[in-house]
C-alpha cells in the first residue's frame, strides 16, 4: 500500500509592507443617493451636533465622508500590524471532497488577537476617541468579539471599557468575557440593574435572555450620561464598515497574485461589517460595470432581516435613543432565540448593506442552525481550522454554491470571509454532537407583527 502526501495547502500571504494604508469608503461610489439618519425625537436628519455626545468628531466626519479612500493614522497601522496582513487560503481539501469544479478561497481574520476581524475597527475608534481626550468607552456585545475586540484595543491606548453584554451569550460564551477581564474591560450581562432601560426590561420579564438592541440600548444611555465617555458600535454605522475595508483591500492584491479573481464573493451577515469589509472594495469594480460577481449574505433563518424583514426606517435599539435609519429589520423589539451565532441576532441590517441588497446589488439567504453547523464540521474535517458559529453561515453559502457548480458543469471561483475561529464556541459544538441544537424559524405572522409595528 502506497500512502501519498496531502496536497500542500495554498496560502497567500502578503508583506507587513503592503498592509493597505486606505480605507476605501463605498459612498463614494454608489449609484443612488443615501438614507439620512432621522433623529430620535424631532424624526428629522440629524447633524454632527446630534452625535457629539456619543461619538468623536473624527468619526462623525467618516460617517457622512463621500471622499473614496481615507488613510489610515500611522498609531493605527502600527496596532494593525500586530496580526495583519492576514492570509488568503485555498480550500483544496473541501473542492476534493465536494468533487467541485469550483475554485474556494478563504480569507481568514481569526488570527488576530481576538480571534476575529473585529479589532480591525476597534483599534481605529479607540484611536480616534484617545485622540479627542476621550477617557472611557461603552459598548454592547453579542457573542463576545465585538466585545473582546474594544477591551483589546481599549488596552493598546489607554482607556477604560465596560461591557453590556447579551445576558444569552454571557451564560453561553464565559471565556469570551474573560478575554475581557484579560484586557482590562469590566463587563456585565444585559439586561442589567446599572442602567434605567435595563431596569425597565428586567421588570418587565427578570428572565429576558437580552438582545443587541437592549444592550445597545444600555451602552448608550451609559455614555450619554457622562462627559468622560463616548459609545463605541462594532457593526452597522458606515465608519465601521469602513474600516473593515482593510480585509477587501488586501484580498484584492492576494487574489490577483493568485491569478484568481472571484466569481462569487460570500459572508455572513448580523450587522453587515465583516461581509462589507471583504465586499465593498470588489463591489467597487460591479458598481462601475467592469465585472459581474455576485454577492452572497449569509443570515440565520432565526434572525432573517434581509430576506424577510421589511426596509424601512427604524430604531437600531430597543429604547428608543438611536436615530432611526433605513434598513431591513424585524423591528427594534424583535428578541432573536439564542441560537449559538450570537453575532448574528440583531434585528437590522447596516444601511449601506441593506441599500445595496434593495438596489440588487447583494443577495440574502437564510439558514436553520443544524445545517450550519454540519457546514462547520464539514469544514473544519476537511481544512482543519474550526470556524465560529457566525463564519459557518458563509461556509454553507459557499458549500452550497460549489455543489451546484459541480451539478452544473461550472467552474466559478469563491471567496468568502472566515470572520474568527470557534475555540471559543466548542459548547455550541458539544450541543451539535450531542443532538440538542435546534432549528429556529420565525412565523411570517409573528414577523408581519413586528414590522408592523414600525
Amino acid at each position: 500500500m502506497s500512502i501519498h502526501a496531502p496536497e500542500a495547502a495554498t496560502k497567500i500571504l502578503l508583506d507587513e509592507r503592503e498592509m493597505p494604508t486606505r480605507w476605501y469608503n463605498i459612498q463614494a461610489d454608489l449609484p443612488f443617493p443615501g438614507s439620512p439618519p432621522l433623529h430620535p425625537g424631532t424624526k428629522q436628519p440629524i447633524g454632527p451636533q446630534d452625535l457629539a455626545p456619543l461619538f468623536p468628531m473624527e468619526l462623525i466626519k467618516q460617517e457622512v465622508s463621500q471622499e473614496r479612500y481615507i488613510d489610515i493614522p500611522s498609531p493605527v497601522q502600527d496596532a494593525l500590524r500586530l496580526w495583519r496582513p492576514t492570509p488568503l487560503m485555498r480550500a483544496s481539501r473541501l473542492e476534493r471532497e465536494l468533487k467541485t469544479t469550483a475554485k474556494i478561497y478563504y480569507k481568514y481574520e481569526g488570527v488576530s488577537p481576538a480571534g476575529s476581524h473585529k479589532p480591525n475597527t476597534a483599534v481605529a475608534q479607540a484611536f480616534y476617541n484617545k485622540a479627542e481626550g476621550t477617557k472611557r468607552l461603552s459598548t454592547e456585545t453579542g457573542a463576545g468579539q465585538w466585545g473582546s475586540a474594544l477591551a483589546f484595543a481599549s488596552k493598546l491606548f489607554g482607556l477604560e471599557c465596560m461591557i453590556y453584554m447579551v445576558r444569552i451569550s454571557f451564560e453561553q460564551k464565559p471565556y469570551r468575557k474573560s478575554m475581557m477581564h484579560v484586557w482590562g474591560a469590566e463587563v456585565v450581562p444585559s439586561p442589567s440593574d446599572r442602567t434605567q432601560v435595563g431596569r425597565r426590561i428586567r421588570a418587565e420579564n427578570p428572565d429576558s435572555t437580552g438582545s443587541l438592541g437592549i444592550a445597545i440600548s444600555e451602552a448608550v444611555e451609559d455614555a450619554a450620561g457622562r462627559d468622560d465617555t463616548k459609545y463605541s458600535l462594532g457593526s452597522v454605522l458606515n465608519h465601521v464598515l469602513m474600516h473593515q475595508t482593510i480585509i477587501g483591500e488586501e484580498a484584492l492584491l492576494q487574489m490577483e497574485r493568485a491569478e484568481a479573481m472571484p466569481d462569487i464573493v460570500v459572508g455572513c451577515v448580523g450587522g453587515g461589517s465583516n461581509f462589507s469589509g471583504l465586499a465593498f472594495p470588489f463591489l467597487r469594480d460591479r458598481i462601475q460595470g467592469r465585472t459581474k460577481t455576485r454577492f452572497l449574505a449569509a443570515e440565520p433563518e432565526a434572525c432573517p432581516s434581509i430576506t424577510r424583514g421589511k426596509y424601512t426606517y427604524d430604531f437600531g435599539d430597543t429604547g428608543e435613543m438611536t436615530p432611526l435609519v433605513k434598513m431591513h429589520t424585524l423591528g427594534h423589539n424583535f428578541i432573536p432565540d439564542g441560537i449559538h451565532a450570537g453575532g448574528l441576532r440583531y434585528h437590522g441590517m447596516a444601511p449601506l448593506v441593506s441599500a445595496l441588497v434593495d438596489h440588487g446589488y447583494i443577495e440574502g439567504v437564510a439558514y436553520p442552525q443544524r445545517s450550519v453547523f454540519d457546514a462547520a464540521v464539514q469544514f473544519a474535517r476537511a481544512e482543519g481550522t474550526i470556524p465560529a458559529p457566525e463564519s459557518a453561515h458563509a461556509i454553507r453559502a459557499v458549500i452550497d454554491e460549489a455543489v451546484k457548480a459541480r451539478d452544473r458543469g461550472e467552474s466559478p471561483t469563491i471567496l468568502f470571509n472566515l470572520s474568527g475561529h470557534g475555540l471559543l464556541d466548542l459548547a455550541a459544538y458539544d450541543a451539535y454532537f450531542a443532538g440538542t441544537l435546534s432549528d429556529v424559524t420565525l412565523s411570517e405572522a409573528r414577523i408581519q407583527e413586528l414590522v408592523g409595528a414600525l
